[in-house]
C-alpha cells in the first residue's frame, strides 16, 4: 500500500471513530428527551390535556431551524428530524391518553 492509502485508511478510521462516539451522544441524548416528554405525555393525560400542542411544535420547529443555521446544518433536515420526534412523541402521548 502506498503511503497516500495508509494516511487516508487512518483519517477514515478517526472519522469513523468520532462518528461512532456521536452516534453513541445521539441516542442517550434521545433517549434523555423521551424520559421527559413521556413525563409530560402522563401529566397531559393525568390533567385530560391534548397530547398535541400545535404552538408550541411551531416554535420548537421553528428555534431548531434557527438553531440549524447557526450550526451550518441544513434546516430543511432539522424540520424533518423535529417533525419525526414530535409525531413519536404525540404517539406516545396518544397511548397516556387512553
Amino acid at each position: 500500500m502506498s503511503d497516500d492509502v495508509i494516511r487516508a485508511a487512518a483519517l477514515l478510521k478517526e472519522h469513523r471513530s468520532s462518528i461512532d462516539r456521536l452516534d453513541a451522544i445521539l441516542v442517550f441524548t434521545l433517549a434523555e428527551r423521551f424520559k421527559h416528554t413521556q413525563s409530560v405525555g402522563r401529566l397531559k393525560a393525568d390533567h385530560d390535556l391534548p397530547p398535541a400542542d400545535p404552538a408550541r411544535e411551531a416554535q420548537q420547529i421553528a428555534r431548531l431551524e434557527k438553531l440549524a443555521k447557526e450550526a451550518d446544518l441544513d434546516p430543511e433536515f432539522a424540520r424533518k428530524f423535529l417533525n419525526f420526534v414530535i409525531s413519536e412523541v404525540i404517539r406516545n402521548h396518544e397511548t397516556f391518553q387512553k
